[in-house]
Order: structure tokens, then sequence, then C-alpha cells
């Protein structure tokens, strides 16, 4: 005798703390989104000092303190500097750290001295900067590079613990018997590595270019102890002229703010599919 029961639906539960902190967390990002815009386009007669005034919709849209923003911070020049600091510190990060990783990582369970290179290296993530502020001011200069080139090298330095990390987690899920196959038919290590293993990375490197890249990019700490007082300002540096003894021109801080923010913007909406499958597969499992 045929069964006829008919399959009840599970009805699904909602998680509702999971929910509510979700939720909080986008309110979190959003408001202070909501209010830079609404800021960028105020005139600052329109600014008071009660809430609701401050988060008031602009009574005319109007893009002037954006040109004012751009012609105070010589925007364009800031812009271009800053993009190639961030643009070398990148594209030099990845061809190294992932190198680095794939040597140690590789050879971290066969020989200890790998092994300790590895946690030496990634230990450095827990060195604070403060640490390092005064002897690396010291050393650049008396080295020369109190300037771009010298920025770039240590922002290639800072980041090796994090990216190194990403990659050697990554590189345990590429087989070895990939490896294997390539020198068969011939290939050197060093052939292996660049025509096999660098193009199977391509998510990670897309991971640790929009990571690295949004660091460079927003800090002003390093430039401000390196390069402060040379002139060459990158975008950071050159948005605290909106800061002065007499307090801040939220306006034009803003303005400038969200202008930065769309190069960043752009580049993880474009390689957003590569960086979530680098930063699921490169989990450290």
């Amino acid at each position: 005798m045929a069964n006829n029961t008919v399959p009840t639906k599970v009805k699904e539960r909602v998680n509702w703390p999971v929910t509510i902190l979700l939720m909080i967390g986008t309110l979190t990002v959003l408001f202070p989104l909501y209010m830079a815009v609404v800021i960028a386009f105020k005139d600052p007669s329109e600014m008071t000092n009660d809430i609701a005034g401050i988060l008031s919709l602009p009574a005319t849209w109007s893009l002037d303190n954006f040109i004012e923003a751009i012609q105070v911070t010589d925007f364009f020049h800031s812009f271009l500097n800053s993009l190639i600091i961030t643009v070398v510190a990148v594209v030099v990060s990845i061809l190294i750290h992932s190198l680095a990783a794939y040597a140690i990582g590789r050879n971290m369970d066969k020989k200890k001295l790998f092994k300790g290179s590895y946690y030496f290296i990634v230990a450095g993530m827990y060195v604070p900067f403060a640490i390092l502020m005064m002897p690396l001011v010291k050393q650049t200069a008396m080295m020369h590079l109190d300037n771009m080139f010298g920025v770039m090298i240590l922002y290639v330095v800072f980041y090796m613990p994090m990216n190194m990390m990403l990659y050697t987690g990554y590189l345990r899920n590429i087989p070895t018997a990939l490896e294997e196959a390539a020198r068969v038919d011939g290939a050197s290590t060093w052939t292996t590595y660049w025509k096999v293993i660098f193009p199977l990375m391509k998510p990670m490197h897309a991971t640790v270019a929009v990571i690295t890249g949004l660091a460079v990019w927003n800090d002003v700490m390093t430039p401000l102890v390196i390069m402060g007082g040379s002139g060459v300002n990158p975008l950071p540096l050159a948005q605290m002229s909106f800061q002065t003894q007499f307090g801040t021109n939220y306006n034009l801080a803003f303005a400038s703010y969200l202008l930065a923010m769309l190069p960043m913007i752009i580049f993880y909406i474009v390689a957003q599919k590569q960086i979530i499958g680098g930063v699921t597969n490169g989990a450290v499992k």
C-alpha cells in the first residue's frame, strides 16, 4: 500500500538575537555615512549645535564644499601621491609576501627553521607602532628615506605579517600534486611558482590588495611621522588642513573624505567576488 502522507514543512525560526545585532551593526555603519553625506552638501550657515539641525537634510544640495575642498587640499596632487604610494605598496606586497609565504608555507612541516620564521614574522602584528615610531624617524632620516620611497618600504614591511598569514592559509588549499606534476614535466621551482601557484592565488591577491590598499590609503600616522613638513602630502595628510587651533571645518572635511572614499569603494565593488573567495578559502584550517 502506497504511503500518501504529505511531508510537513518545518517552519524556519528567526534568530532574533543575531538579527538584532546585524541591524545594530548596519546602523552603526550607515548612520556615520549619512551624517558625512548630509554635512558635506550643507552650507556652513546651516550647521547648528542641536542634533536636529545636524541630521536634517540640506536646504539646497550644493557642490560648493567639494569644489572648495579640492582647492584647499590641492586634491588632485595629493590624490596622485596617495595613488602612487598605495599602488606601489600593494603590488610589491603581493609579489614579495606571496613568494615568501610559498617558500615558508611549503616547508613549515619539514623544517623547524621555516616554522620558526613563520611565527617570528606573524608575531610582528602585535608590535605597537608607537614603539617603532621614534627609532623609525631617526633611521629613515639617516638613510635619506624620509620621503615617499621610504614610506612605501615601511608599508611593505608593516603589512607582511598579516599578508603572510593569509597567503599561508590559502596555500593549504592548493594541492602539492600540481607542483609535483609540473616538476615531472621539467619545470623548476621558480617556474612552478609563477606559472602554476601564483595564478591560483588570484582570490587571495584581491583580498590582500583590498586590505593592504585600504590600510595604506587611509593611514595618516606613517606619512605624518616620516614625511611631515616635506611638502609632499598624501590625501590623509592634506586633509589635516581642515583642523586648526580654532576648530574643524566639518563641511569641507566631510566633502574631502567622501572624495577620498570613492576610489576604494569602486575597487571593492569591482573585486568583491575575488575578495570573498579569498577570505573563505584562505581561512586557516
